[in-house]
C-alpha cells in the first residue's frame, strides 16, 4: 500500500526523512523496528532533517544528545522539538549500471555486493527496490523484503548499450514517493559518464529539492584507459549526492564495491532524525535553506542543503 499523511504534515516531507513522533521512552525505544508509520504522523505540521554525524577522523558518532544539534531554515535558529537517533527502518532504492563497460567481473561483483548490502547489512524492517539502467533505466522489481526477488532480477542481467544515471534517478524518484517505509535513499553504482540521459544534471538537482529521498553513489574510476567522455564523473555524483545529505563514495575496481556498501549500510545505520515547526506556514512551493550543526567543533554534520516546500501526493481514501 502507499503511505497516506495527514494534510498538515504532508507539505514539509519534502525537507527530510521522516514525520518523527517525539522521542519515545527508553522502554518504547528497545522493542523491535516499526514498520509503518503510525509511530511518526504528528497532528501539526513537522519539518525533519536526517543528518549524519562525524568526527575529525571520519568515525561516525552515533550517541549525543539532543541539545548538542542546531538546525538552521534560512538562516534563522529553529527550535528542534523532535529527535531520535534510534534507527528508523528505510526504504531504499538500488540504481545499477548495466551499459555494456560493466560485462563480465564488474557486474558479478556489483551483484554480490548487492545482495550483501540488501540482506547481510541492513535491517529485516527495511524495504527496496531495484532499477537496472543502461541507455534507458528499467525497474527490475517492485518493493520488496525478499531475497528471492532479488536474486531473480540480478540473475537476469545482461550488461549492453550506454549509460543514463540521470533518467535512472528522476525514474526513481516516483518510486521513492509511494514507499512504506519512513527513510527515503537511493544508492546509485555505476563505472560510466552519462551518455545517454534526457534529464540533464541541473534537472536531478531540481528534482531531489523536492524529494525527501538522499543519495549516495558509487562510483568505479578504473585506472583503465578508456576514452574521456566514458569514463565515471566522480564530480557530477558528488553534485548529486552532497546536496541530498547522501555522498559519493570512489573506488578502482569492482572488488572494492562490497567494501564502499558496508560504510554505506553503516552510516545508514547509525543516523539522527531532528524534527521542527517551520515559521514558514504552509508549503509555499519555494527553495528554503537548510543548516545542521553541533555545538562542538570536534563534529562535522552532514544534512541535505534545502528542500522546497512542495505537498506530498497522499493515497486517496
Amino acid at each position: 500500500m502507499h503511505v497516506w499523511f495527514p494534510p498538515l504534515v504532508a507539505a514539509t516531507l519534502a525537507a527530510g526523512a521522516v514525520v518523527l513522533a517525539p522521542t519515545a521512552p527508553l522502554a518504547a525505544r528497545q522493542q523491535p523496528p516499526v514498520t509503518d508509520n503510525k509511530l511518526f504522523q504528528s497532528g501539526i505540521e513537522i519539518t525533519s532533517v536526517t543528518a549524519t554525524v562525524t568526527d575529525k577522523e571520519g568515525h561516525l558518532v552515533h550517541d549525543l544528545p539532543q541539545d548538542m544539534f542546531e538546525v538552521y531554515e534560512d538562516g534563522a535558529r529553529q527550535t528542534v522539538t523532535q529527535f531520535t537517533r534510534e534507527r528508523v527502518p528505510i526504504g531504499l532504492g538500488v540504481l545499477l549500471d548495466v551499459s555494456d563497460s560493466m560485462y563480465g567481473r564488474r557486474i558479478h561483483d556489483a551483484e554480490a555486493a548487492v545482495e550483501r548490502f540488501l540482506f547481510d547489512l541492513l535491517d529485516p524492517a527495511d524495504e527496496f527496490f531495484l532499477l537496472a539502467f543502461n541507455h534507458t533505466p528499467r525497474p527490475l522489481t517492485g518493493w520488496t523484503r525478499t531475497q528471492q526477488d532479488v536474486q531473480h532480477a540480478l540473475g537476469g542481467i545482461r550488461p549492453s548499450g550506454g549509460t543514463a544515471i540521470y533518467d535512472a534517478i528522476a525514474d526513481a524518484l516516483p518510486l521513492i514517493a509511494r514507499r512504506n517505509r519512513q527513510r527515503a535513499a537511493l544508492l546509485v553504482i555505476s563505472d560510466g559518464a552519462d551518455t545517454a540521459s534526457n534529464t540533464t544534471l541541473r534537472d536531478i538537482r531540481s528534482l531531489l529539492l523536492r524529494s525527501d529521498a538522499f543519495v549516495y553513489a558509487i562510483a568505479i574510476d578504473s585506472p583503465d584507459r578508456t576514452p574521456i567522455n566514458t569514463r565515471v564523473n566522480p564530480q557530477a555524483l558528488r553534485e548529486i549526492t552532497s546536496e541530498s545529505g547522501g555522498r559519493t563514495e570512489v573506488v578502482q575496481t569492482s572488488a572494492d564495491l562490497a567494501e564502499a556498501t558496508a560504510r554505506i549500510a553503516e552510516e545508514l545505520n547509525n543516523q539522527y532524525l531532528l524534527g521542527f515547526t517551520s515559521a514558514r506556514g504552509a508549503a509555499d512551493g519555494r527553495y528554503h535553506s537548510l543548516r545542521v550543526k553541533v555545538t562542538s567543533g570536534e563534529y562535522r554534520v552532514r544534512a541535505r542543503n534545502g528542500y522546497v516546500a512542495t505537498p506530498l501526493l497522499r493515497r486517496p481514501e
